[in-house]
């Protein structure tokens, strides 16, 4: 499945990731991700909790996360829970810390931007232009 895997740092924590080409998306281990945004000894026990409240709540969120072999500490490939982007977005806004809170308020901000480009499309040319602008882009359309 991850025929490229890499360590992403975060606060110079690592951050163990697989990408999968065939549904051309990243996957992030969830204990590493748990680890950064909870400061937490054990961050699997953390993650064990954490799925136990969730599908006591009635989320299927943590039933429909993956597995993948990932190299562990110790050097070997061991199978370790995996998010895809949109379900780790989900498994971060239920982390009660609050190492976790910052990046909460960034995706509710984010969120509310999006519902505004939905109302207002002009808003999201605006915001591409300016992403477009930041990135170091020519003003010039010509591209060759």
């Amino acid at each position: 499945m991850g025929d490229k895997n890499a360590i992403r740092l975060f606060e110079d924590k690592k951050i163990r990731t697989a990408w999968n080409a065939e549904e051309e998306e990243w996957y992030f281990s969830i204990v590493d991700v748990l680890a950064v945004l909870t400061g937490s000894d054990n961050p699997r026990k953390y993650w064990s909790v954490m799925k136990t409240r969730l599908k006591s709540e009635g989320s299927q969120l943590a039933t429909s996360c993956s597995q993948l072999k990932m190299k562990a500490a110790d050097g070997r490939d061991r199978l370790t829970d995996v998010a895809n982007m949109e379900q780790l977005l989900r498994i971060i806004q239920s982390v009660p810390s609050p190492k976790a809170e910052p990046f909460k308020a960034w995706l509710a901000r984010v969120g509310a931007e999006r519902i505004e480009e939905t109302i207002d499309p002009e808003l999201a040319i605006d915001r591409a232009l300016e992403t477009y602008q930041k990135k170091g882009y020519s003003d010039d359309k010509k591209r060759f």
